[in-house]
């Protein structure tokens, strides 16, 4: 590849500090940016903003590149932040992260790196491109445990030509010993969990802030009323903590989990035992997709699929596609589908792309 100005995203993090490291090593005009997405003023105590922009500084003086800060808070709040409410309200689980790399990191971010003159942006994504016959591929990263193309499946094919990821090929492992030989501030840095908007805080403290809790009964599938749910937004499929009923016994004494939510009645619908036949369904409707390689597949197509981050692929066909959506089946029965996230497409390790789960039935 021919030397050009390539922007990274620097988060204050290890991955995008090496990322850094490599295209400066391969002798490209490397410019480094740090993007703020929230405004955290006054959230003391709950956001690292602070801390990673003085590590992002750190890494730029180090490796003698220019750093430029950024701020979508506002394109945040209403690409992002206002799904995510929205999702919630309606009694559904959103994965903002996935609509944050779409909206924020490979759009808005792409954006101004251009305006910055830069010809590709780089991120510490834990993915490959690929293109073949014309055509860019998003491929999982070497390293099984941190493959992050499950967020990425959002991307369009601008958006993947514009786009390197130096670690792709690398294990985490590699990345850490890579940044310690250089000598980077990060090389030893916790890796961040979850979303900074709601850092260390309790999860229902943060949409307590946003959205009124409506409290309602918790059910059984029979209709036997076991106690009262603070909100329905405040819990999820497949969920075991926090429903405040876990010295009631029945039966065999096994735990509750929540297998379903009745929005009609404000109920919350709960079985015994992890395993239990109402948390697993065999096919799925999902609606809003994306396909990376611009157009949809030939129907049926045999293919894997994850429902979740560090999900297993499982084996599954695409039996239906049309304006509306697709109707997925899976040849075994998955656990705790949950509207609101996102089922991934693979080709062994080729990501096809992905929509927002809809509806689930046996």
């Amino acid at each position: 590849m021919a030397k050009n100005r390539i922007v990274v995203g620097l988060s204050g993090g290890v991955d995008s500090s090496v990322a850094a490291l490599l295209l400066v090593e391969q002798g490209h005009e490397v410019h480094g940016v740090f993007m703020k997405n929230w405004e955290d003023s006054h959230e003391v105590g709950y956001c690292s903003a602070a801390e990673d922009l003085e590590d992002a500084r750190s890494i730029c003086d180090t490796l003698d590149i220019p750093l430029h800060q950024v701020n979508f808070s506002a394109e945040y709040q209403d690409r992002v932040f206002r799904h995510f409410l929205d999702e919630y309200r309606h009694g559904r689980t959103p994965n903002p992260d996935i609509l944050c790399n779409t909206e924020i990191k490979f759009s808005a971010f792409l954006d101004h790196a251009r305006r910055l003159g830069a010809q590709h942006i780089a991120t510490g994504h834990y993915v490959r491109r690929e293109e073949r016959a014309g055509r860019h591929h998003l491929l999982k990263g070497r390293d099984p445990g941190k493959d992050q193309s499950y967020f990425l499946y959002g991307l369009e094919q601008s958006q993947l030509a514009s786009a390197l990821f130096p670690i792709g090929d690398l294990h985490k492992q590699a990345v850490r010993e890579i940044a310690a030989r250089a000598d980077l501030i990060t090389h030893a840095k916790k890796d961040s969990t979850g979303i900074c908007f709601i850092g260390e805080r309790p999860f229902r403290e943060f949409l307590n802030r946003f959205l009124p809790a409506c409290p309602g009964p918790i059910r059984t599938l029979d209709g036997t009323s076991l106690g009262e749910h603070a909100g329905l937004m405040f819990h999820t499929i497949g969920q075991r903590q926090g429903l405040g009923i876990g010295g009631r016994r029945d039966g065999d004494g096994a735990p509750w989990y929540v297998a379903g939510k009745d929005l009609e009645n404000n109920s919350l619908i709960v079985v015994q035992g992890h395993d239990h036949p109402a948390l697993f369904h065999r096919c799925l409707r999902a609606s809003q997709l994306n396909w990376i390689a611009g157009q949809p597949p030939t129907i049926p197509l045999y293919c894997q699929a994850k429902i979740r981050y560090r999900q297993h692929d499982q084996a599954c066909v695409l039996e239906a596609l049309d304006a509306q959506g697709a109707t997925i089946r899976f040849l075994e029965p998955q656990r705790a589908i949950t509207p609101g996230q996102s089922i991934v497409f693979y080709l062994a390790d080729d990501c096809l792309g992905g929509g927002v789960i809809d509806a689930v039935w046996d």
